[in-house]
């Protein structure tokens, strides 16, 4: 198992180069001390790929968060601002100018637009009367952020709302543009799957953007064998179900964010020697960085949760017989070994302390009652079973006035399952959740319509079971210990979107044409053209590598499933994986939600 925490022969640090290249470009034009003004949302994604030593080589002394009013005394010569295209921060940045213009015109200000400049932006900024202070105004294209070593993500929060609700296609553009960086990094790829209307307009933007390249031939040989382009909306049914991997359960309960998480802190205070006060714990949340350079981590993120306790008992056996070896160092030599190993079996001693800690915190929620009673239900809808009368379940978590995001998303899968609910059991749920959760909630169940989350079944026929029956989306028998299938991700479900990744590896699309038909949007493939001399002439035993793109978010149980037939000795298939963002059930429908004034 050790042998994905490689994750494979696609090397992301290239990517991670060129755009800290562009980044110290742009630092090094505006001469002279520096203070960086960030917009926060920007903060974590830039923590990925620029720590704060670089920005310090190239001259950073200062760093504040966007607000508005007055910006905080900082003697530098230059003032940065790195800001997302949105009209409402540009009402901030003409404060901050404004105010300091008063103090004296020593500041030279520059603003870099990430990942592109906006006219609209830059015509509020004239309006403001600052446009004409800024000597810099550029973009910075940071479309794909580096995750880990087989994960990216372009973090945007709203792209499944811009495209399914607002028909924004911006998003795509910068999917789009993301994939044209990649493809000029790691070569043309030359086989283009896709699935959705969102994926269809991308091929077709890349396709655009090659034509106006035709100059600058492509001469690096290509790392990717195939890129599948996936829209969300081809599965909804995937992110509404509760994750159970260790890592999936990780951002359910407590969200990751730009790959940390934030504990209560309690669980971690270290153990008071005679049981005395507990007047010191920590208040302040405990902060972890969750990725596969920690060895433990890699290990046992993509597990299903049932199976984890096991390895971290086994793992402290390890690590206490490895303590217990320098009782057995006699010579110098052996102690100086001992010594030498200790920073390493330290670390992973407090990793160890570490997980079992977030295992413990995780179990005391999936022993509960109402996880298991949750838990019960969306496996009965994901199985077929009850998908058509209104749920005793979900009534008393409305009755109780449980979260509302809670009650959406088993009614949003429940209505996935069933291809749309019957009329009066739709508007049996709409009345109860307005009357209980007031009526403001109109505009949110609004737009899970839009989306197709939500809806009434029309015509009769409910397709889900045929596309559950030819994708084998559901599995009795689920070895959780030791897989043999993608469905331990959710304990029983194959989620939809990684079997059609998976059939596409093996026999091929030709086999589900049916089911293809039912799902909603086109499916295409298209051929790149490579130039002479760069086909790839695959060894014996060589694995393909195929891009899969998540066009509306992916969930890490999502990413489980592929990695897991990235290790399959027999695979033949090693997946990277892109999306426009990281999401959950929770945290995806709450970028639907409209919030009330």
């Amino acid at each position: 198992m050790a042998a994905h925490l490689s994750y494979g022969r696609v090397n992301l640090n290239v990517l991670r180069e060129a755009v800290r290249r562009e980044l110290r470009e742009f630092l090094d034009k505006c001469a002279g001390s520096k203070a960086i003004v960030w917009d926060e949302y920007l903060t974590g994604p830039f923590g990925l790929i620029a720590q704060y030593s670089l920005l310090k080589e190239h001259e950073v002394e200062k760093m504040f968060t966007l607000k508005g009013s007055r910006l905080p005394a900082a003697d530098v010569k230059n003032i940065i601002f790195l800001v997302r295209p949105r009209l409402e921060l540009m009402d901030m940045i003409a404060e901050n100018v404004l105010s300091e213009d008063r103090r004296g015109p020593t500041r030279d200000f520059h603003i870099l637009f990430v990942p592109r400049r906006s006219l609209l932006c830059e015509q509020r900024l004239k309006d403001l009367g600052v446009l004409g202070s800024f000597i810099y105004r550029e973009e910075y294209s940071l479309d794909l952020i580096p995750f880990d070593g087989d994960l990216l993500s372009m973090e945007s929060e709203s792209a499944f709302k811009e495209c399914y609700l607002e028909g924004d296609q911006t998003s795509l553009y910068h999917a789009a543009k993301g994939l044209m960086t990649l493809q000029a990094l790691y070569g043309t790829i030359p086989q283009i799957f896709g699935k959705g209307e969102c994926a269809r307009q991308v091929a077709n933007m890349m396709v655009r953007m090659k034509r106006e390249f035709t100059g600058s031939q492509n001469s690096v040989f290509p790392v990717f064998d195939n890129l599948l382009l996936l829209d969300r909306n081809v599965d909804l049914l995937t992110p509404l179900a509760s994750q159970l991997t260790y890592e999936g359960l990780i951002d359910e309960i407590y969200g990751i964010q730009n790959s940390y998480v934030k504990l209560p802190p309690e669980k971690f205070a270290p153990k008071k020697q005679g049981g005395g006060g507990g007047k010191d714990l920590p208040t302040e949340a405990k902060k972890l960085q969750l990725n596969s350079a920690e060895e433990l981590y890699a290990e046992i993120r993509d597990k299903n949760f049932n199976a984890v306790g096991s390895v971290l008992s086994k793992k402290a056996k390890i690590i206490s017989a490895a303590f217990e070896e320098r009782h057995n160092a006699k010579t110098v030599g052996e102690i100086k070994q001992f010594v030498s190993q200790l920073p390493h079996m330290q670390a992973a001693r407090g990793s160890l302390a570490n997980h079992t800690s977030i295992a413990e915190l995780i179990k005391d929620v999936t022993t509960s009652e109402d996880f298991f009673d949750k838990l019960t239900v969306e496996q009965e809808f994901m199985s077929g079973i009850d998908t058509d009368k209104v749920n005793n379940y979900i009534e008393d978590c409305i009755a109780q006035k449980h979260p509302l995001i809670k009650v959406l998303r088993l009614v949003c899968l429940q209505s996935v399952c069933n291809s749309g609910l019957k009329q009066k059991v739709l508007d049996y749920y709409k009345r109860e959740i307005l009357q209980t959760y007031g009526y403001e909630h109109i505009l949110t169940l609004n737009n899970l319509e839009k989306a197709g989350l939500l809806k009434a079944q029309t015509g009769g026929r409910n397709n889900y079971p045929t596309i559950r029956k030819t994708l084998r989306l559901w599995m009795d028998d689920v070895n959780e210990q030791n897989p043999t299938d993608i469905s331990y991700v959710y304990s029983g479900y194959a989620p939809l979107s990684v079997r059609l990744a998976q059939l596409l590896s093996r026999p091929g699309w030709r086999s589900i044409e049916e089911v293809l038909r039912i799902l909603p949007g086109p499916h295409f493939e298209e051929r790149q053209p490579l130039p002479t001399g760069l086909q790839k002439k695959r060894q014996p035993g060589e694995n393909r590598v195929t891009l899969v793109f998540f066009l509306g978010g992916v969930t890490f149980a999502e990413i489980a499933a592929l990695r897991f037939l990235s290790q399959l000795e027999d695979g033949g298939t090693e997946y990277v994986i892109a999306t426009t963002k990281l999401i959950n059930g929770s945290s995806w429908l709450e970028a639907l939600m409209e919030k009330p004034f």
